[in-house]
């Protein structure tokens, strides 16, 4: 599978930190994009005060147009924006397409392809509310950063599994990181 993995400014770092762990034991073409204000937050966050990045995954500068899922004659399986900013949100909401992220997106979305966005922000106003259901109606995925609790989760890295284990269902890429509704964690 052909990934990108966008992170951008919102808290949730970890979210993405996560992600890539995953998806650094499998076999998927990786790209990454990460915000500038992405990192500051990573430096606030994570523990090593920075992502850790597989040095398999292909890293691409934010305001870099060279990138090759830039354009829809280069087909990719699909594009997670994990954490997304409400601003980013927006942005591509309303076809606003600055910088490689909202670029990818509006691709994605015209394409036909499947474009995950992992919301951290609460609560949210009309404004956001709205963003969102037009994002939905786009063919966007919203899958909001709201840990499920009913596998008992023991550690914040649980809480956060359950999260990373729905993108990843929705990716439909095979998983066991969070407990499933009536069923015990191998």
């Amino acid at each position: 599978m052909r990934l990108v993995v966008a992170v951008t400014g919102a808290s949730g770092a970890l979210y993405a930190q996560r992600l890539f762990s995953f998806l650094e034991h499998g076999d998927h073409e990786v790209h990454v994009v990460i915000s500038d204000c992405a990192r500051h937050v990573a430096r606030e966050e994570l523990e090593k005060g920075s992502f850790v990045i597989p040095s398999r995954f292909i890293l691409h500068g934010q305001r870099s147009m060279e990138a090759p899922f830039l354009s829809g004659s280069n087909p990719f399986s699909a594009m997670v924006i994990i954490p997304c900013s409400m601003g980013t949100a927006g942005r591509i909401a309303h076809g606003v397409s600055e910088g490689a992220i909202g670029r990818a997106a509006d691709v994605f979305l015209k394409e036909g392809r499947r474009l995950i966005l992992v919301p951290r922000e609460a609560p949210w106003n009309l404004i956001q509310a709205r963003n969102m259901v037009a994002l939905i109606e786009a063919g966007a995925v919203v899958i909001p950063a709201c840990p499920s609790f009913y596998g008992k989760p023991a550690s914040v890295l649980d809480l956060v599994d359950t999260v990373v284990a729905r993108v990843l269902d929705h990716l439909q890429i095979p998983n066991d990181l969070a407990v499933r509704w009536k069923e015990s964690k191998s």
